[in-house]
């Protein structure tokens, strides 16, 4: 396992809020991650939907990860912005969020995701994020 991939699934299996929602760690690339929400009841809105909170967060994930997978060696990642469209109601069995690196520079790294509904093995666009991260010292994040 390259040491990208190392850093990122042992920051994953620290973050508690991932752990909480059920959302688990897909896949891994150099500037891309994959984060997969199963639905469940306790995710869902007024109207049955999950909620955008949730999809939120797996987006913000996979774009903090899919920066920290470029990051410099020492180097943590936090979130500094974000905008999200939510394009659909998130109906589905799942939800999966897919991030990769726009460009990264010394401080400041620019990613973009897109979360799917999954129903029936069929992924249907549901939102979009740009995010920006910033790079930290660890022993300062």
């Amino acid at each position: 396992m390259p040491t990208f991939e190392q850093k990122v699934r042992a920051s994953f299996g620290r973050q508690s809020f991932m752990t909480t929602l059920g959302a688990k760690l897909v896949s891994v690339g150099q500037g891309s991650v994959e984060i997969r929400l199963p639905f469940s009841d306790a995710l869902g809105q007024q109207n049955g939907f999950a909620h955008a909170g949730a999809i939120t967060s797996i987006l913000d994930s996979a774009c903090g990860y899919a920066a920290l997978s470029v990051a410099r060696e020492g180097a943590e990642v936090l979130s500094v912005e974000f905008k999200v469209n939510l394009l659909a109601p998130a109906v589905g069995e799942a939800f999966i969020a897919r991030a990769t690196v726009k460009r990264a520079g010394k401080t400041l790294c620019v990613c973009a995701g897109d979360a799917l509904a999954v129903s029936n093995g069929e992924e249907k666009l549901i939102a979009t994020m740009l995010a920006t991260m910033i790079y930290m010292n660890a022993n300062k994040a």
